[in-house]
């Protein structure tokens, strides 16, 4: 089968792999020209990958028409605030009989739309049958290694989701499948603030009481903003919920988690961003849940504060104990 891989991230660099040594003649796309001559010459992704050998099979290109073209599956492994920009250069008829996989977590911040309805709104004749997200716990640089990882597949098309679920997994690499896209593409976004305000608190010294605080709660705003938005409330108990919070807000890997802890020691968040490779989706995201729960009047508090910490410069100790005093509530609400 011919895959396109859009992105040549960490993540999709590890896709690009994964779904070479399935048996697929993969396409990767870097938008960079440069880049993408480094990495066709050197056949390592430096930056955002390094140490992992890219099959000399794996075409590496910067021309976005022929990375689609005559392409069954395209993952799209872009980050979410710039991929309306990018898949806006694609002719949909390069694309009509297309499989679309998203591997983004993250909300437009302009239209606070999932990146499914991003897809749908620049392609208005896209059949929902085309389009799934892939998330869950992964962590490219485990991936790449092989390590056993379970993720989950959505689709509004439980065939569509079983098709993907066929054609990425392997004996390392488990893949489930649902028809809840809703609940996918939100607990896979939701969790990357959640995985911020762990790190602040590793940051400021907390301990892992205030940790577990900080995951177990935040799993449950993530579950009443998901529910709130149409998603179903099992699907934030399984891998794109309370799987991909525990592995974001717990491992060295994590980027969100990373930018919280920075924060928690005191820096700045552009002085923070300036200095990293790679993308914290979180951050965005944040903005995005904020103004999501104000839409919707769904109380998110610990989003909250971590929007506050991030866009308004609030004092990351001060937000806790706003956080600890608030009105006192019965767990399930």
């Amino acid at each position: 089968m011919n895959v396109a891989v859009l992105g040549a991230g960490g993540w999709g660099t590890t896709l690009a792999i994964l779904l070479f040594s399935n048996g697929h003649n993969v396409t990767l796309y870097e938008y960079k020209p440069d880049y993408a001559q480094i990495l066709n010459e050197k056949r390592i992704n430096e930056i955002y990958l390094p140490q992992i050998q890219i099959p000399e099979e794996i075409i590496i290109t910067s021309n976005l028409e022929e990375a689609v073209h005559k392409k069954q599956i395209i993952v799209l492994a872009i980050p979410t605030q710039y991929l309306r920009s990018v898949i806006e250069k694609i002719d949909f008829k390069l694309i009509k009989n297309s499989i679309i996989v998203n591997v983004a977590k993250g909300i437009e911040i302009s239209t606070l739309k999932r990146v499914s309805e991003i897809i749908e709104d620049v392609f208005p004749s896209i059949s929902y049958e085309q389009i799934s997200t892939l998330s869950g716990p992964s962590h490219a640089e485990e991936v790449a290694r092989k390590i056993p990882t379970a993720v989950v597949v959505g689709s509004r098309s439980i065939e569509t989701a079983k098709f993907v679920q066929n054609e990425f997994m392997n004996p390392y690499f488990r893949v489930y499948a649902t028809t809840d896209i809703v609940g996918v593409e939100l607990g896979g976004s939701l969790k990357n603030v959640i995985a911020i305000g762990a790190g602040i608190c590793d940051g400021a010294g907390f301990g892992d009481n205030t940790k577990a605080a900080i995951m177990t709660r935040g799993i449950a705003e993530i579950s009443r903003l998901g529910v709130a938005l149409g998603a179903k409330p099992e699907t934030f108990s399984g891998l794109s919920g309370i799987g991909d919070v525990i592995v974001t807000c717990m491992s060295k890997y994590s980027r969100n988690r990373f930018v919280g802890e920075q924060i928690g020691k005191g820096k700045k968040l552009k002085q923070i961003l300036s200095e990293m490779e790679m993308v914290a989706e979180g951050v965005p995201t944040a903005k995005s849940v904020y103004l999501l729960s104000q839409q919707t009047n769904i109380e998110v508090p610990i989003c909250t504060e971590v929007y506050k910490i991030l866009y308004e410069d609030k004092d990351p100790i001060i937000a806790t104990t706003d956080l600890m005093t608030r009105q006192p509530k019965e767990e399930s609400r």
